[in-house]
């Protein structure tokens, strides 16, 4: 077996997006397994930039099968927007596989998901009002409608013209918004499911054999292990299981088909939206990393908070995850510092933290503990070989692996595919 699973070891935006189209370009299938368009990958091939949310990166490999796995909740319109930017630019879509058992995003989920946050007030979680969260709600409510029901237009209409009108009433009556037109929603969600039935099947299958056939699968990862409903930082966390666990899940594999798990690590640490952060900068050096490293979200535009990286969040990735090996990017963001700040603990109260906690309340007084190591000031974005980087930068590696203990095996030194140094093959 060659099957990779893809994970952030972070908040996300580590630059998954980067690894999982330099190992898409090998693989022969490529399996999204959770989250929604709520996130996205930034993949830069020659000139040409793409911005992937719910279509799998391995759709610039013309050769892969696309997966989007029973753990994904499909919004059509996204879906469908992403296809015809993907065909203007020449790329062919016909690789791309729907599970039948997807939860489908409708407006209903994304009003309720609007109107949620902002009675929330000063305690908002910063959702991205994509509707995530509640389709997720109605899937573990057993009330869903799934892609399976989308393409069949007699079942759906009943479905939808049930759920309309009960989502109706927590609209207007909980949270005193408009209704929506139910006939309106029928019509366009009909016509959406005649567009995507060509893309459905029973992907679980097809993931199942090509495993089984000694294929190299890629189960890319969306978001980051803090940001998982079970382990990230609670209630600031996306709806679905972003580590590798939820992989076999959102697949549709057993977990014993899983051979290596990738953890993607920024070379510092970034997050958008509420909840503590230990290492965040609110100085120089902080809107320096912020302005280098280009940290604004994909999907919203939000600038990103900025800080240190903190081994205490990586570590517990590593063993939440079970991760076997390490992509450090942005490395070449860190370029021109004097000093570089790795925390490797958490002082709280006077007492030493190794282990990340689960109480927000007992983070937001922790204060960071730093190693300190030298900077260097090269340009390392023309680096074709960990031989050619700084000594100060293979310091800064090194010093990750021995706290980890698990190897650094690619490094990235800047946006394009050819920036990547390969220390390890991650296929075996």
């Amino acid at each position: 077996m060659s099957t990779v699973v893809i994970v952030g070891s972070q908040w996300g935006d580590e630059g998954k997006g980067k690894v999982i189209d330099y190992l898409a370009s090998e693989a022969d299938v490529v399996v999204r397994g959770q989250g929604g368009n709520n996130a996205g990958h930034t993949v830069v091939v020659g000139d040409q930039k793409y911005a992937l949310h719910l279509i799998p990166s391995g759709i610039l490999n013309k050769d892969a099968l696309n997966v989007i796995g029973n753990g994904v909740v499909l919004d059509p319109e996204g879906f469908l927007k992403e296809i015809q930017g993907l065909e203007d630019k020449g790329i062919d879509t016909s690789t791309i596989k729907i599970s039948e058992r997807a939860h489908v995003v409708f407006p209903y989920h994304k009003e309720i998901d609007r109107l949620a946050e902002e009675a929330r007030g000063k305690e908002k979680i910063g959702t991205t009002v994509k509707g995530i969260g509640p389709t997720y709600m109605d899937k573990v409510e057993r009330s869903g409608i799934r892609v399976c029901d989308l393409v069949n237009p007699d079942l759906l209409r009943s479905k939808l013209t049930a759920q309309i009108e009960q989502k109706n009433k927590i609209i207007t009556a909980i949270y005193g918004g408009q209704a929506l037109d139910a006939e309106g929603i029928i019509k366009t969600y009909t016509a959406y499911g005649e567009q995507i039935k060509k893309f459905v099947a029973d992907t679980s299958v097809m993931v199942y054999d090509a495993v089984k056939a000694n294929k190299k699968v890629l189960l890319e990862g969306a978001q980051g292990t803090l940001l998982d409903i079970d382990f990230g930082t609670y209630p600031y966390v996306t709806s679905s299981h972003p580590i590798s666990g939820g992989f076999a899940i959102g697949s549709g594999i057993g977990p014993n088909c899983i051979e290596e798990v990738l953890g993607i690590t920024k070379a510092y640490t970034t997050r958008v939206g509420k909840g503590p952060f230990v290492t965040e900068l609110f100085d120089e050096t902080g809107d320096k990393i912020r302005v280098q490293g280009h940290e604004f979200g994909t999907t919203t535009g939000r600038p990103r908070r900025c800080g240190w990286l903190d081994l205490v969040i990586v570590n517990y990735a590593a063993r939440i995850n079970g991760m076997t090996c390490m992509s450090l990017m942005l490395l070449d963001v860190l370029t021109g510092f004097e000093t570089l700040k790795i925390c490797t603990g958490y002082n709280y109260k006077g007492e030493v933290l190794k282990h990340f906690p689960a109480d927000l309340t007992k983070l937001a007084d922790c204060t960071p503990i730093y190693h300190e190591l030298a900077g260097w000031q090269e340009d390392i974005t023309n680096c074709e070989s960990y031989d050619d980087l700084p000594k100060q930068a293979k310091a800064y590696i090194e010093f990750i692996e021995e706290e980890v203990g698990i190897p650094v095996k690619i490094v990235s030194v800047g946006p394009k595919r050819s920036q990547t140094i390969i220390r390890e093959s991650i296929y075996r």
